[in-house]
């Protein structure tokens, strides 16, 4: 992580629960996230798979933590958690990011659906592109 801070490169990790091999408690934002995002607050945190399922916890982290997002890699729209898809429309709107789970869930797949969550166009094209391109650093530069 030392790196990524140093290059002001996004570490990107996977929270919420874990493969079958392996335990989930390492997975859970609060204490880990939390703890992650105040030792190393230059440093962007992209947390995928929703944080499923501490959801409610992932973003109260990132709620809380400037440095911290929500990615949605794993997960098609129609699975998205209320509580999320509310995060996403309110005081969230810059800190989710569209993501897929390529190979396994393709792009046009993890999107169907996206106008059934009634996201107004500035908040769509933010979790669409936006707030990837925000945090990546991509694009005109």
């Amino acid at each position: 992580m030392n790196e990524c801070s140093d290059l002001g490169v996004p570490f990107c990790t996977q929270v919420g629960h874990t493969g079958p091999l392996m335990p989930s408690e390492v997975g859970r934002p609060i204490p880990y996230i939390d703890q992650i995002s105040l030792d190393f607050p230059e440093l962007s945190l992209v947390c995928g798979h929703i944080g499923y399922p501490w959801t409610e916890e992932m973003i109260a982290v990132s709620t809380k933590r400037a440095n911290v997002y929500i990615d949605t890699s794993a997960y098609t729209v129609r699975r998205y958690p209320p509580n999320l898809v509310g995060y996403l429309k309110a005081h969230g709107r810059t800190k989710v990011l569209f993501g897929t789970n390529w190979p396994m869930i393709a792009p046009a797949r993890a999107l169907e659906g996206i106008d059934e969550l009634g996201l107004d166009a500035p908040t769509r094209q933010a979790f669409l592109a936006g707030n990837t391109a925000r945090v990546f650093k991509l694009g005109a530069g």
